[in-house]
């Protein structure tokens, strides 16, 4: 683990008017270090990697969408949460992806510091570039801890973010099958 990560954790405890000597905090630039390498630990990845060749011939051709795909990442801006779910489809022409290694290709973008909108399209054009896809849509739908937590407050607030490539952006049919069977009627 990186030392001098966790020294500038210490830094951030004196600099918020902690004392860093208390019992509770004491271990804490080290634990708060090992969390944040674990939650970026995307930059450590690649989509080679992620997919490890676990892709399938098939003669479908038919929409196939993985839905509700639990996300967690941090906003680039403020370094806080942002938590929701990812739904992505593809039209396969020959190949379909390992149903986990969609859920990979999301943690994989989702564990950098991010925005959402940028995350979205990085998901999509993994999924178009290793399965050669008619067409991919990804929806993501996400709270955002620095606009619930600090700035206005805001609860109840939900983003939502879409990116559609090939036949998802062409076909308004395929596009309104893809957000009918996510729940999300256009």
């Amino acid at each position: 683990m990186s030392h001098s990560l966790a020294e500038h954790y210490h830094e951030i405890l004196v600099g918020v008017g902690e004392n860093p000597q208390r019992e509770g905090l004491r271990d804490t630039p080290q634990r708060a270090a090992k969390a944040m390498q674990y939650l970026c630990n995307g930059y450590g990845q690649n989509l080679e990697e992620v997919v490890n060749g676990a892709l399938f011939e098939t003669q479908n051709d038919e929409m196939i969408v993985v839905r509700d795909i639990e996300l967690y990442s941090l906003c680039e801006h403020h370094m806080l949460p942002f938590i929701g779910k990812a739904h992505v489809a593809y039209l396969p022409t020959g190949r379909v992806l390992g149903l986990s290694k969609v859920a990979r290709v999301v943690d994989m973008f989702a564990r950098r510091l991010q925005i959402q909108e940028n995350l979205t399209r990085q998901i999509a054009y993994a999924v178009q570039e290793v399965t050669h896809a008619a067409g991919v849509g990804v929806v993501i739908e996400a709270k955002h801890m620095c606009m619930m937590m600090r700035g206005v407050e805001k609860q109840n607030s939900l983003m939502i973010s879409s990116v559609m490539l090939g036949e998802f952006r062409e076909s308004p049919t395929t596009r309104h099958e893809f957000l009918s069977l996510i729940g999300r009627h256009p």
